[in-house]
């Protein structure tokens, strides 16, 4: 019965373990009892309980037992009734596993009185068992002994083993007090005396470490983590305490014991916050000021004081949008004067505001009703500060208690959640429900102070909409409240709606120069006459433009200002007045023109008014968008009159003021689209409209009587629909080909500034073989902080010693990237060694440069030397033409007498030691007197090579009595052949040390005592010494693998581009990465890799076959035979583990971009572990000749402190909870990244139901978990949203709900499908000082970084979409940003100033479908709200891209239906009108004008053939030729014969091929081009073929 009994306790507990038979293949963790508590039950205790009763399991399994039975009676205690999801399954499971327990035990029943005894002693046991008293000693002595000493493995394993002794203790010690509360008093006492009380509380205190925290512990604080211990992070804490002014908090708020009352306490006590909020934010706020601190300066004092200047920028920075806010409603902020704001108030307004953002929700995508409850709240801030105690604020106060979710957001989440859920998941007209927009733009005007404080519930703001039918998509005859200042009505008149202007220029130039061209280019009075008929065609214009502004509003007009409606109409009145009169006046000019009366008074007039108004909009323009008269302009603004014309001239928002760069920005884009249209133009007039003029005079003048078809269209009217039929397609060109030339001049454009940036200067590798020596230089000017040792080696000239100083400082990080390259797969074992470079340390007197650039050229160097008949100064001449060829003999010549000098006996008479300087000082008497041709016999160098290559063939090995004999041997053997074979020098002049030497060897003492290599140093010379005099093959093509070369080609180029100097990684700006994933794939499964699709190809048989070379590196690093096929792994999980690894690092997987992304970590861990050995930092116990030496520099703790303080990573997996609960692999998958990665923190909704009195209760959390000691969850963070948090889109809401767990000054945007590299994440401190450089009037707020397609060597089609999304990226983008400056955000990678755009909306948009192309909005915003967006090249970022043609297709058209979207949005409409003429041209052209461009080609190609078509039917076509051949009209016939004006559209490919000839050369274009003109025409034959097969049959 007990097996029984035992196989059913172990069936129970693998069940609630989730052990599955496939587990080990996941590499996923185990999770436990602990793993399987309900979100429900919201009880931490109860998780810690099952972790210590899994962990003591083996130890003792009754006081597990007692354990499990307390979790039991504490989740009963919670939910008695079982109602939560998962509760009654499992207490169920639970309850099954303690029965077990129970039946296992002889005599049947427990006393379980006895529980609280037996628990006592097993702690006392545990903890002298495990040693508690000199754990923590001894790690201390561990961190002691230096941070970069060889016993950093040893203190990662004691300080795991510490916390989790530690934790199990804490847990027994809870579990001792809790039960101890059953008992009587006196009873409680027996069973724990004081004595254990106090040892209990003392290892409680050492658990401090141990409550969960993000980054910085300061719930907890403690010395065993490094960060707290940096003096700027201890200003930033101190900077927060309580100060004199703050009220105290009444004696029923529960104090922390862990730590000193803060002003966090204080706003938690007053506002009712939640409590993890409050943790977040506390160290958010922490974070930003003593990273802002380390900008200004590094506190050095004893107790480090914040300084205030780092108070007031974070300060100004936070609340920047808010001040900006009251200057427009022209209100007082909370304070009435800045300049008197203490520091300490400053800090509880900033922090306030943080806490109102972090408990926002949804709420966060209305930055200006945050602006709205921050201004009341701060307002009841400064009347709490005025009282003795503090009492809470009553705009939070509930039923319940303090609550400011419930009484602030809750009520705004309700009526956005009620218009989200009426807008019938996408399907209702925009027109028929408010979004965000519409929400935020109710508070731009005054009116929103009707909502009062507390809310005003009862304002129509609040009002919700009735409940649509589902077959209903009208908004019905429903109470609702309107839309806000824009509505987003369906139609295509958007487009011209948005970009008037545009369409304005165009008729009226089309209508000038048709005019022109109709006058034979005369331009006389009579043709100017004429032409000022683009008078009334403008006003018409802008009369309907002004119709189309009545109508758009529709919808809006309830809830608009005034203002705005006012300007609607009064402009709809003037321009009709104006139209009307124009028009009017130009008819009563044309009839006086027809009288030959050429000094009328009207025409006069006519020209005077049109000359006045072009003359007040010229003057309007120049004031609104040209900074110096922009200045102007707001002098001006005292007078009524320019006040009214600027405000009719322009619309006036809260966004989009101040839409202008400076002069030099504004001309430099003006100059480009000055050429841009010159060109239009010109083509235009003299391709288009003038060969048209005469034919269409003469086809309006003929008389065609005879029709082949019906002259029922063309009866009477002068042929109009054949000239309809020749203008047609000319006019849609003629709208069409701007986009052309601007595709040209903007690729050219593109080209030069890329040429000039040094783009693609090495683009091969024997570039960088050549370029290699200058590699350490310029790394030093870019990529590394400024040394004041290096630059008195520069003034003073030590040209080798400067040169050796540099490449002592870039080897490092040039190993460590190749190291990382080795690590991926993309280089072998033998390539690594070759191009690994040396430390080069002071033991030789010139640069070692890496085998891959000396491989070989010993031997040719021999052969030359060998061969020559030359003089020694040719001989040298000849070898020094190569400078790597120099560089190896040099080398050799040196290491090899290092070798030398360092094996032979320093005892005794020093035999060995004189041979090698006497032969060393021979040869460079040699060379210095020009006899080397006649002291040494050349032709033997062979020989002295073959004898050097044995000696350190064996040297390199460990040292043996056997290779000992023949070390020395080998030694002999040298000695011999040098003085036989290769000297011929006269001994005489040396005679008592030769004699000396050749008395040693007979005597048999000469090399009888070697000492082997064993300094780390040496080893390393002999093993570098041995390849190089025996590697014969050259390095040319090394690293063979594409990828690899690739990246360092891209990495060395960037060396010698223009980036900002780099500061040192305490100094840098720190920034977040952050990743939207929903259920994508996060690792390959082994069933996923082996199953085979419908051709029997697997997909990892497929991976092998395009990376067969990494397939095979990757077989060799885990110990493998090259040969080995997968399933041979299947013995070893942890190759199997490696090998779904190494598949998906391959793929699109977040297992690749977490790895591409941790990258940024180990960088700045190199970079800070360099930094502090570089400044002989006594602290870290090292000097400044090991400055180097960087084994180790992942574990030093100061370094993951130092990274963990810049750099944080989340992870935002919207349905993580539900994907645990469930069961599903990519949950175990996450698990397994987090354990993987210490620093990844893992974002997501938890959604908990329970069941309260018979109906079902929904609550949503926004969690932060990381993984811990034990390899599982911990949560960090737990913060309670007022619901659903999916309102709108999907990727910005789960974006929104976990960015208030970002760090940092800046935030990088990442796919899950994108990646990044170890030698690109070295440039990120570089990248982020741009936001501190000069970019134009404005500083950035958005750096957009270049993207590396790396899908495209999947196939042909990949390769095709690669180049194309090169040519934008990179190119397109380039000139986007300048000269236009027009580069919005157009998704991931660029780099966001996060504290800008988290106080102006977030980095995205959410609104139902109208948002669904959400990245680029936070280019729109950003731009509007006076941000600027610039580009950036010498970093780039990985990136997947569809690689199937349904994919690319699905993909375009996705986007092209988000750009459809876009046209209907009020951001493109406010762009449109906000910007200037020129600016405007470009933003159009960018965006929705390509695919309004593209269209119109399409329908150009359908006018076009439908107008021959009736030509020919009709038979007017046949008539006007032959008449044209009679005439001899050559004209004519042009013009019935214009095809060839479609061929312009093959223009738009120059971009891909300029850029491709920028980074590849001419020759690779030509090639790839020759062989996609070849894939092309083979693609087409078998398309053709396919349809002529298809169509045989119907032709039988």
């Amino acid at each position: 019965m007990s097996r029984v009994e035992d196989l059913w306790e172990r069936l129970v507990r693998a069940a609630l373990r989730g052990r599955v038979a496939s587990g080990n293949l996941y590499g996923g963790p185990e999770p436990g009892l602990a793993a399987n508590v309900p979100s429900s039950l919201g009880n931490k205790d109860i998780d810690d309980i099952l972790r210590a009763a899994d962990e003591i399991q083996d130890d003792d399994p009754n006081i597990s037992r007692i354990l499990c039975e307390h979790a039991y009676s504490l989740a009963q205690n919670l939910d008695p009734n079982s109602e939560g999801r998962g509760v009654l399954q499992f207490k169920t499971g639970l309850m099954s596993v303690i029965k077990q327990k129970l039946a296992k035990r002889e005599g049947g029943g427990i006393d379980r009185s006895n529980d609280i005894a037996r628990l006592r002693e097993f702690y006392k046991l545990y903890r002298q068992k495990n040693d508690v008293d000199k754990l923590k000693e001894e790690e201390m002595k561990l961190r002691e002994s230096g941070v970069f000493s060889g016993n950093l493995g040893e203190l990662e394993r004691k300080t795991v083993k510490r916390k989790r002794v530690l934790g199990t203790l804490k847990v027994l010690g809870i579990v001792l007090e809790q039960l101890t509360k059953d008992v009587s008093p006196e009873e409680a006492e027996r069973l724990i005396p004081e004595e254990l009380k106090r040892v209990m509380e003392s290892d409680a205190a050492m658990t401090e470490d141990l409550l969960p925290y993000n980054i910085i512990p300061l719930d907890a604080p403690t010395v065993s983590n490094p960060i707290v211990s940096f003096s700027e992070v201890q200003a930033a804490i101190s900077s927060l305490k309580y100060f004199r002014g703050i009220p105290k908090l009444p004696a029923t708020f529960s104090a922390p014991l862990s730590r000193s009352l803060d002003m966090f306490d204080f706003l938690h006590c007053i506002f009712g916050f939640q409590k993890d909020n409050v943790s977040n934010q506390r160290e958010h706020v922490v974070h930003l000021l003593a990273n802002e601190q380390s900008r200004l300066r590094i506190p050095e004092e004893p107790e480090p004081i914040l300084d205030e200047a780092a108070v007031q920028k974070v300060f100004l920075k936070s609340l920047d949008n808010y001040i900006k806010w009251c200057n427009y409603l022209a209100i007082l902020p909370v304070w009435s004067n800045l300049d008197a704001v203490s520091k300490e108030k400053k800090l509880l307004f900033f922090s306030l505001y943080f806490l109102i953002w972090g408990e926002a929700a949804n709420v966060r995508f209305l930055p200006e009703c945050l602006c709205y409850i921050f201004h009341h709240m701060g307002r009841e801030l400064e009347e709490a500060l005025r009282k003795e105690v503090a009492e809470p604020a009553n705009s939070c106060i509930s039923e319940s208690g303090v609550s400011f979710i419930d009484q602030v957001i809750h009520p705004l989440y309700d009526v956005i959640s009620a218009e989200a859920t009426n807008n019938d998941n996408g399907r209702a007209p925009h027109s028929a429900w408010r979004n965000y927009d519409d929400f935020n733009e109710y508070f731009w005007s005054l009116s929103c102070f009707e909502l009062s404080w507390p809310w005003r519930q009862g304002s129509i703001f609040f009002l919700k909409p009735t409940p649509r039918s589902k077959n209903v998509l009208k908004s019905g005859g429903s109470k609702r409240c309107g839309k806000t200042s824009f509505v987003e009505h369906r139609t295509f008149l958007h487009l011209y709606h948005s970009f008037h202007r545009l369409w304005i220029f165009l008729v009226m130039m089309f209508q000038g120069l048709a005019i022109i061209a109709f006058n034979s280019g005369n331009l006389n009075s009579r043709t100017i006459r004429e032409v000022l008929s683009v008078g009334p065609t403008y006003f018409v214009m802008k009369l309907f433009k002004s119709v189309l502004d009545i109508i758009m509003m529709y919808g809006a007009y309830s809830t608009s200002r005034r203002l705005a409606v006012i300007r609607v109409f009064l402009r709809f009145i003037s321009y009709s007045l104006l139209s009307v009169f124009i028009c009017f006046l130009y008819v009563r000019v044309l009839e006086e023109k027809s009288n030959n009366n050429n000094d009328s008074v009207l025409y006069k007039a006519y020209v005077i008014i049109l000359s006045i108004y072009a003359g007040a909009k010229f003057c309007l323009s120049l004031l609104l968008h040209i900074p110096a008269f922009h200045l102007l302009s707001d002098r001006c603004d005292r007078w009524r009159v320019v006040r009214f014309l600027k405000w009719m001239h322009q619309e006036h928002y809260y966004v989009g003021r101040g839409m202008y760069e400076r002069a030099s920005d504004f001309f430099k884009y003006l100059v480009f689209w000055l050429v841009v249209l010159g060109c239009k133009f010109s083509f235009g007039y003299f391709l288009l409209i003038k060969p048209l003029a005469d034919p269409t005079t003469l086809i309006v003048n003929m008389d065609i009587r005879q029709y082949s078809w019906h002259d029922v269209v063309s009866k009477n009217n002068h042929n109009a629909l054949t000239v309809l039929t020749l203008w047609a397609p000319v006019f849609l060109i003629y709208l069409v080909d701007i986009h052309v030339f601007y595709t040209i001049i903007s690729a050219v454009w593109g080209f030069l500034l890329g040429a000039r940036d040094r783009l693609g200067e090495i683009r091969s590798l024997d570039a960088v073989h050549q370029l290699f020596e200058k590699f350490p230089a310029a790394f030093m000017d870019t990529l590394h902080v400024p040394l004041h040792n290096r630059e008195s080696m520069q003034s003073s000239g030590q040209v080798v010693e400067k040169n050796k100083f540099h490449a002592t400082q870039f080897a490092p990080f040039w190993n460590e990237i190749i190291k990382n390259l080795r690590e991926e797969d993309y280089i072998n074992d033998l390539e690594m060694e070759l191009l690994q470079m040396p430390k080069n340390s002071a033991s030789l007197v010139l640069v070692q440069w890496p085998l891959f650039l000396l491989a070989s050229k010993i031997f040719m160097a021999k052969d030359i030397a060998v061969e020559s008949k030359d003089s020694q100064e040719e001989l040298w001449e000849r070898i020094s033409r190569d400078d790597n060829m120099k560089y190896a003999v040099q080398e050799c010549f040196y290491s090899l007498k290092f070798i030398l000098i360092a094996i032979l006996d320093d005892e005794e008479n020093n035999e060995g030691k004189k041979w090698v300087e006497r032969i060393y000082e021979d040869i460079k008497g040699s060379i210095a007197n020009r006899n080397i041709h006649d002291d040494f016999r050349l032709d033997k160098l062979s020989i002295v090579i073959q004898k050097v290559t044995a000696l350190l063939g064996i040297l390199k090995n460990d040292q043996t009595p056997e290779l000992e004999t023949g070390a020395i041997k080998a030694m002999l053997d040298l000695y011999d052949v040098m003085r036989l074979d290769v000297l011929s020098i006269n001994m005489r002049d040396n005679y008592e040390t030769w004699n000396m030497l050749q008395r040693a060897r007979t005597e048999g003492r000469l090399f009888q005592n070697l000492k082997w290599p064993k300094d780390a140093e040496l080893k390393a010379q002999v093993s570098r010494l041995y390849s190089l005099l025996t590697i014969k093959d050259s390095a040319a093509n090394v690293p063979t693998n594409l990828e690899a070369s690739r990246r360092l080609q891209f990495f060395t180029n960037s060396l010698f581009m223009e980036m900002p100097v780099a500061k040192p990684v305490r100094e840098m700006l720190s920034f977040s990465v952050f990743t939207p994933y929903y259920s994508e794939t996060v690792l390959y499964s082994m069933p996923e890799l082996l199953e085979k699709n419908e051709d029997g190809i697997s997909t990892l048989f497929y991976l092998q076959k395009i990376y067969p070379d990494e397939w095979k590196n990757f077989l060799v690093r885990i110990g493998r035979d090259e040969t080995t096929s997968e399933l041979e792994l299947s013995d070893n999980p942890n190759h199997i583990l490696e090998l779904r690894f190494w598949a998906s690092y391959r793929g699109q997987t977040l297992a690749r971009t977490v790895r591409g992304m941790m990258y940024y970590r180990k960088a700045l861990m190199l970079q800070s572990y360099l930094e502090r050995m570089s400044t002989g930092d006594v602290e870290a116990g090292v000097v400044a000749k090991e400055s180097t030496d960087v084994q180790g520099f992942e574990l030093s703790p100061e370094a993951r402190a130092q990274a963990d303080l810049k750099f944080t990573y989340v992870v935002t997996c919207q349905i993580y909870g539900k994907q645990k609960e469930d069961r599903k692999p990519e949950a175990a998958d996450i698990a397994l990244l987090m354990q993987r990665n210490e620093a990844l923190r893992v974002a997501f909704i938890d959604v908990v139901e329970t069941l309260k009195e018979g109906k079902v209760y929904t609550e949503y959390f926004s969690k932060l978990v990381k993984a811990d000691i034990n390899g599982k969850d911990k949560e960090i963070y737990s913060i309670k949203l007022p619901g659903n948090p999916k309102l709108g889109e999907g990727k910005p809401e789960n974006q929104n709900h976990a960015v208030v767990f970002t760090r940092g000054n800046a935030v990088q945007t990442i796919d899950m499908n994108q990646d990044s590299y170890f030698e690109e994440a070295l440039k990120m401190r570089n990248l982020l000082e741009e936001f501190d450089c000069d970019h134009g009037l404005r500083p950035p707020t958005i750096l957009g970084v270049r993207e590396h397609v790396f899908t495209g060597s999947v196939s042909s089609l990949a390769s095709f979409m690669s180049n194309q999304e090169a040519s934008f990226v990179t190119l397109g983008q380039r000139v986007l940003a300048n000269p236009l400056k027009v580069r919005m955000h157009y998704g991931h990678p660029d780099v966001f100033d996060r504290v800008f755009h988290i106080t102006r909306g977030g980095i995205s948009k959410a609104s139902r479908v109208i948002n669904i192309s959400e990245d680029i909005y936070s280019g729109f915003n950003s731009t509007l709200r006076q941000g600027n967006v610039t580009h950036h090249e010498y970093i780039q970022v990985g990136k997947g891209r569809d690689v199937g043609l349904n994919q690319i297709a699905l993909f375009e058209g996705k986007v092209a239906g988000g750009n459809g979207e876009q046209v209907l949005s009020r951001d493109i409409y406010r762009l449109g009108q906000l910007f200037d003429f020129f600016r405007m041209l470009s933003f159009f052209f960018t965006t929705v004008g390509y695919y309004f461009c593209t269209m119109l080609t399409a329908l150009t190609v359908y006018a076009f053939l439908y107008g021959r078509v009736y030509l020919a039917l009709s038979g007017v076509g046949e008539t006007v030729q032959e008449r044209a051949d009679i005439a001899g009209n050559k004209a004519l016939t042009a013009a019935l014969n214009a095809q060839f004006l479609f061929q312009i559209g093959i223009f738009t490919a120059v971009p891909m091929i300029l850029g491709l000839i920028l980074e590849h050369g001419f020759l690779r274009v030509c090639l790839f081009s020759s062989y996609s003109l070849l894939l092309s025409s083979m693609i087409i034959q078998r398309v053709l073929l396919t349809i002529l097969i298809g169509a045989i049959p119907f032709f039988i």
